[in-house]
C-alpha cells in the first residue's frame, strides 16, 4: 500500500491532474465527505487528509509514503528525513511582508526601529529579518494574520500571498518578497527504499505532468 499525504483545498485541487497522470482517481471528494483516508481507483494506493502543517511530519516518520507540501512548510519544518523530488509548480504564491497602508516600514527599518511582526512561519521570519539586520519581535499566530496589524498587535505580518487581494480589503500593502512558494513532492527516505518501483513510477508520472512555466 502507498499512502500519499494531502492537506483539504488548494493543494489537494490542483494535486488532482497529477494523480490522474498516475493513474489515480480519487474515490470521493474531502469537502463532501468526513473519512480522513480516501481510496482511490488503485488498490494498493490510499490518500490521507492531514493538516498542511502536518504533512511533513507524516511523511517523515512514516505515517505516508508521500506528501505534497508547500516550500512554505517544508522550510519551516526543516526538512529533516524528506528526500524531495519535484517542485509541483502548483499552489504558486510567495511569503511576504505587509504591513498598514499608513505605516512607514522603510522608515521604521532606516531608523532601526524594533518591529513588532505577526507570524506562523517564526523560523523563515527570523531568518530574513536577521539576514536585513532588522530588529524584530515575533508573535507566532495561526491564522487571520491580517487582524494583527488592524488591531495593534503587531506593526508588520509575515504570510503568503497569492493575489493581493485579502491585503487589500484590509486596508494592507505588501512592503517585501521574503521567497516565492510552489507546492513540492516529499518522500519517505526507507519507503523509496524499501517500496521503489511504484513510488518511483508515481514520481515520474508526476514529473511528466508537472505544468510548464
Amino acid at each position: 500500500m502507498i499512502t500519499l499525504a494531502l492537506s483539504k483545498g488548494r493543494i489537494f485541487d490542483e494535486t488532482l491532474p497529477l494523480l490522474a497522470a498516475a493513474g489515480v482517481e480519487v474515490s470521493e471528494d474531502p469537502e463532501k465527505s468526513r473519512k480522513l483516508i480516501i481510496g482511490t481507483s488503485r488498490p494498493d494506493v490510499r490518500v490521507v487528509l492531514v493538516r498542511a502543517s502536518d504533512v511533513p511530519t507524516y511523511v517523515q516518520y512514516g505515517g505516508a509514503d508521500l506528501g505534497v507540501t508547500g516550500l512554505d512548510v517544508l522550510l519551516e519544518h526543516g526538512n529533516q528525513g524528506l528526500y524531495q523530488p519535484l517542485d509541483l509548480r502548483i499552489a504558486a504564491c510567495r511569503l511576504s511582508v505587509a504591513v498598514r497602508a499608513d505605516y512607514d516600514y522603510a522608515s521604521a527599518v532606516r531608523q532601526g526601529s524594533r518591529i513588532k511582526v505577526a507570524t506562523k512561519y517564526v523560523g523563515l521570519a527570523r531568518e530574513f529579518f536577521a539576514s536585513k539586520g532588522v530588529h524584530v519581535d515575533l508573535i507566532k499566530l495561526y491564522g487571520s494574520m491580517e487582524l494583527a496589524p488592524l488591531t495593534g498587535l503587531a506593526d508588520a505580518i509575515v504570510d503568503l500571498v497569492s493575489t493581493g487581494n485579502t491585503l487589500k480589503a484590509n486596508h494592507l500593502v505588501e512592503v517585501e518578497r521574503i521567497m516565492d512558494i510552489s507546492a513540492r513532492l516529499v518522500v519517505n527516505q526507507a519507503a523509496l527504499k524499501l517500496k521503489q518501483a511504484p513510488i518511483r513510477r508515481i514520481i515520474d508520472a508526476f514529473a511528466s505532468a508537472i505544468p510548464s512555466t
